[in-house]
């Protein structure tokens, strides 16, 4: 890793807008991380090093609906997403888990090809560890397949019904980032 990518990766963290205090204090612990010199990608997994960088993708479509995916490792409800691979720009993360759902990644009108949201999540199970998350809004017109080893299923909900949705069932900052959408495109 170069110290390039960390100024590229602290510049994008630098231009996300806060939305809360929480996210206010995601993005300052993630810019001191970036800055420490540690290891930022994932080099073995689950786990090590503890935190290392994700890229969310959550895709909206033409009637402003969001697409969830039944993560069979994490068994929440979430967009989707994955770990940033060493030499890997950030953006190339977002373009390869689009993959995944058989779509192009396609940079939403609210942020383009920047992080909208970003998150400092330590994760459940047998391996907690922090995922350090920066999240990007993508537009598709539709999804219908994916990835079925590492999705159970997918759903598109409206924001409304994210916010319906209980807690327990999505990322931890889903309803977060949910508010934050709506407050940003005025829906």
């Amino acid at each position: 890793m170069t110290d390039a990518f960390r100024e590229r990766l602290a510049r994008q963290v630098a231009g996300i807008t806060p939305w809360d205090e929480q996210e206010a204090a995601h993005l300052a612990e993630t810019l001191a991380w970036i800055a420490s010199g540690v290891p930022l990608h994932r080099a073995d997994a689950p786990d090590v090093p503890d935190p290392h960088l994700v890229a969310y993708t959550v895709v909206m479509d033409p009637d402003g609906r969001l697409l969830l995916v039944d993560h069979r490792k994490a068994g929440l409800w979430l967009p989707s997403g994955g770990h940033v691979e060493p030499g890997e720009e950030v953006w190339e993360t977002v373009e390869r888990e689009c993959r995944e759902l058989h779509m192009a990644a396609r940079p939403g009108p609210v942020a383009g090809r920047r992080p909208f949201f970003a998150t400092a999540t330590r994760t459940r199970g047998a391996h907690p560890h922090t995922d350090v998350s920066l999240w990007f809004l993508l537009e598709a017109d539709a999804v219908t397949s994916y990835d079925e080893g590492e999705f159970a299923g997918i759903r598109w909900l409206s924001p409304r019904e994210v916010l319906d949705e209980p807690a327990g069932r999505l990322d931890p900052h889903m309803h977060r980032f949910t508010a934050k959408l709506i407050d940003a495109v005025g829906a």
